[in-house]
């Protein structure tokens, strides 16, 4: 067995899962429901991991990583800077957080 992926974000995490699944990747979750348990274990092992169980696979499982990982964008930290007190706002906030400034 080895490791093909991990990520904090359970999403792409899924997204992966599903690739892999869709060809018939055979592949294990490691820590799948170990998040509870963070703060007690260290965070690097309380991540979900995949592994691959037949490396025969690992070129095929790669590419489908590869892709993924090519299309996800992460979101932008802070889309918008407010014009009255320039402060960075997440695209969520319609209104800046810091003076109540409307989104322009």
């Amino acid at each position: 067995m080895i490791k093909l992926f991990t990520s904090p974000d359970p999403f792409l995490l899924q997204s992966v899962k599903s690739e892999l699944d869709a060809l018939s990747i055979p592949y294990l979750v490691k820590n799948e429901f170990a998040g509870g348990a963070m703060g007690e274990l260290p965070w690097q092992e309380s991540q979900p991991e995949l592994w691959l169980i037949d490396e025969s696979w690992s070129a095929r499982a790669n590419k489908v990583v590869s892709s993924l990982m090519d299309s996800h964008e992460p979101a932008e930290q802070f889309p918008w800077v407010c014009s009255n007190c320039d402060e960075p706002n997440g695209e969520a906030f319609d209104t800046c957080w810091k003076c109540g400034e409307s989104r322009p």
